[in-house]
């Protein structure tokens, strides 16, 4: 029996003294051919839309091709899921969002990954403000204004979402849960039909991704009164933080490189210096705040930390409005 015990340990100590050298090898070699990026949204989507925007560059500093790859489905779950059972070898990086990781796990009833321990976080990429709109015809010119106005005609205000549970309706949500003021939620298919809905007088205010309102609010169609970052930002015409007015609200948007959970360290660290090094091109950076997306490259563990956060956050609002899971 000790005889065997002995065989055994020497087999494992070999196993391991042979594959610790490839995996130090790999990462030596790596990237020897082109890189997949997984995209859990649509084409043309925000998240799609970033993704193009730094996947040359990114391919550039990395010193391959970078392959995007859209697996759209069930609010990012289906191209989540993906990643995480992609092999953790560097050549299958993805995509992930506030949608996928908090939203998409606040508010189904089944999600087969866990946000925070079934993938390797690489970087944040850039922060993805929210504004706070109003239909023109609508008399104010604050949030301030905006929180006494649905006071005084209860029942009379209407707040448009792209659908029950996304992330335009809590964020809307969360808005009058804090203010202490009551709207008619009216939601719809889309964050297309939602805007649309807002500028034809259906409905009168929304809390929407920035890169959706902003063309509109630059065409006069709509009118911004704040954003939700919890600073002011020339990326928003220096739009006051709707906390200002609000203490406590906190409801952006965000995106990153993720990678399956067991890719190792040195590989996380060449893929995240690329990330930072493509991040600070000018162009890029130029081209990523054309989509109202703030640049914010992090190190991996202020990421999870992050994505802890965002969760926990969006998990309280659901909780509070009493949505059941989907």
């Amino acid at each position: 029996m000790l005889g065997r015990t002995c065989l055994r340990a020497c087999a494992l100590t070999a196993a391991l003294t042979t594959i610790l050298p490839g995996t130090a090898q790999a990462a030596d070699d790596y990237p020897a051919r082109p890189v997949r990026l997984v995209v859990p949204n649509a084409p043309g989507s925000s998240i799609d839309t970033i993704a193009r925007l730094i996947s040359v560059r990114l391919g550039e500093s990395l010193g391959t091709s970078i392959i995007i790859e859209n697996r759209a489905g069930a609010s990012g779950i289906v191209g989540m899921e993906i990643i995480r059972n992609s092999l953790a070898d560097g050549y299958t990086l993805g995509i992930a969002s506030a949608s996928s990781m908090s939203v998409a796990p606040a508010v189904q009833k089944t999600v087969p990954y866990d946000p925070v321990n079934d993938f390797g976080f690489v970087s944040l990429i850039a922060m993805l403000p929210s504004v706070l709109v109003v239909t023109q015809a609508l008399p104010v010119r604050s949030v301030r204004e905006l929180v006494d106005y649905c006071r005084t005609h209860p029942g009379q205000v209407n707040m448009s979402s792209a659908g029950p549970g996304s992330a335009s309706h809590l964020a809307g949500a969360q808005l009058a849960l804090l203010a202490g003021f009551e709207s008619v939620h009216v939601p719809y298919k889309g964050g297309g039909s939602e805007m649309s809905a807002l500028v034809a007088g259906e409905t009168h205010w929304a809390v929407t991704p920035a890169p959706a309102a902003m063309a509109l609010v630059k065409g006069g169609r709509l009118r911004a009164l704040a954003q939700s970052l919890d600073h002011r930002t020339a990326l928003l015409a220096d739009l006051p933080g709707i906390a200002e007015a609000v203490p406590g609200y906190d409801f952006s948007g965000w995106a990153g490189i993720v990678s399956p959970r067991a890719l190792v360290p040195a590989l996380i660290e060449r893929v995240r210096d690329a990330v930072a090094r493509t991040l600070s091109v000018p162009a890029v950076r130029e081209a990523l705040a054309g989509q109202g997306a703030e640049v914010r490259a992090s190190s991996p563990e202020a990421f999870r930390s992050l994505v802890q956060r965002s969760l926990a956050d969006t998990v309280k609002v659901v909780k509070t409005l009493g949505l059941t899971a989907q």
